[in-house]
């Protein structure tokens, strides 16, 4: 953004100090703008959008979607015409002719071959089934994409509250430690007490450098399925709720519509019936035309042609016996290929509904730390960080209240974080 104050006259001193203040508040505006915008918490449909546009892996598939397109559009061009000169009936040097005259026609040839259009049509429709694989290929690799953005964002969230409970277990070892060290002059606590209290608190300080640690690579994770410069850094939303209980309504007419391996596999069984009825076309006849102009050497002979129309005989035995072969094994091809789907589908049925009883396991399992022991363990914390202050308790007391707290919470975002990756997993069986 670019504003001019030169044309401001120098006779209005109070128009040019507006113009000049106007500038300001908007750089000012434009500044403020361009950092928020880089600030603003990445979403992960946010994240999903970008995978979808810029990962190259996911281009590919266009790319050789457009091949396949441009093959087909070849498929009904026909072969290119041959040409060709020479000498008719010419006789070798050293033989007798009779008489003087000249024996013998240079000749002029052209010939073309003419393809069956059943073939060519044929050819084309085959070859635009292999452009809808590659479409399909392409959500199958989004899929898979997909399923590996979500784990690492989710993974991601997990070590930001994972880091806010460290930064909240800093603050509260410092004040352990400080009021330890207050009371040891009065010979109200021990000094080995300190020194394990200082040990937490570098322990602390070690976990908060992995966590951050694990920030960093998720962060470069997912710059590399994006396909952003991998320093480049962003925050992400981390209220993300805990996923809801799972409602098996999946069956087999669901994921045949869903799954992008099953649709890839129904493409591939129709491009390869598509390929055996091209091959099975081979029965059918192919044709040429060929032409010659013979012009004599001995001028009292006329100009001659030759004009042929020939056709192929591809029902002969010896020549039957190969496309035969090949549609047969492209049929048993096709039978291997519907069993590999019924394979699938069926081991996909089974998966899904394992996935969604450890869903509604871990869900539980997770209610139950958030809701039952964490504030069981926050009580006792609290009642034994009182009673110290009170001088009722020892500071060993309040750390293994502190360390049992401290461990529940670490578990329970585990645990979390382990619900978040099965439910990506469920999902991604689901292609959600």
């Amino acid at each position: 953004m670019m504003l001019s104050i030169n044309n401001i006259s120098t006779s209005h001193p109070k128009r040019a100090k507006s113009a000049f203040m106007l500038l300001l508040f908007s750089l000012w505006l434009h500044t403020v703008e361009h950092v928020a915008a880089q600030n603003q918490p990445l979403s992960l449909d946010s994240v999903l959008h970008q995978i979808a546009v810029n990962n190259p892996m996911l281009q590919q598939y266009n790319t050789r979607s457009k091949a396949m397109d441009a093959y087909a559009e070849g498929a009904t061009g026909w072969m290119a015409p041959m040409v060709g000169g020479g000498v008719f009936m010419l006789p070798y040097p050293g033989q007798n002719t009779m008489g003087d005259a000249r024996e013998g026609s240079v000749m002029l040839s052209a010939e073309q071959a003419i393809p069956n259009p059943a073939k060519q049509r044929a050819s084309q429709t085959y070859l635009n089934s292999r452009a809808s694989i590659e479409e399909e290929k392409q959500a199958v690799t989004y899929n898979q994409l997909r399923a590996q953005a979500k784990a690492t964002y989710y993974s991601w969230v997990v070590q930001e509250r994972k880091m806010a409970v460290l930064k909240e277990n800093e603050r509260i070892m410092e004040f352990m430690l400080k009021l330890a060290r207050i009371r040891y002059p009065y010979s109200q606590g021990k000094l080995g007490s300190i020194y394990k209290a200082e040990a937490r608190l570098h322990e602390v300080e070690n976990m908060q450098l992995m966590t951050a640690n694990e920030i960093v690579q998720k962060n470069v994770q997912l710059n590399t399925l994006m396909n952003l410069p991998k320093e480049q850094r962003f925050t992400i939303d981390t209220l993300v709720t805990i996923p809801a209980p799972v409602v098996l309504t999946a069956d087999s007419v669901y994921l045949n519509n869903a799954r992008s391996d099953i649709r890839q596999l129904d493409r591939t069984i129709e491009s390869m019936r598509l390929n055996a009825q091209l091959e099975n076309l081979e029965r059918k006849p192919d044709f040429r035309l060929r032409f010659d102009h013979m012009t004599p050497l001995n001028t009292s002979m006329p100009n001659q042609f030759t004009a042929m129309g020939m056709v192929s005989i591809p029902i002969a035995p010896w020549s039957s016996k190969m496309y035969k072969a090949n549609v047969k094994a492209m049929n048993l091809e096709i039978e291997a290929m519907q069993q590999e789907r019924e394979s699938i589908l069926n081991e996909a049925l089974g998966m899904i509904r394992e996935m969604a009883l450890e869903v509604n396991t871990k869900r539980e399992q997770v209610g139950n730390y958030k809701s039952k022991i964490l504030p069981a363990l926050k009580k006792n914390y609290d009642v034994t960080m009182l009673a110290y202050e009170q001088n009722n308790a020892e500071l060993p007391d309040v750390i293994d209240a502190w360390e049992a707290l401290n461990m529940a919470q670490m578990e329970y975002l585990n645990n979390l974080e382990q619900l978040y990756l099965i439910v990506v997993k469920y999902e991604k069986e689901l292609e959600k």
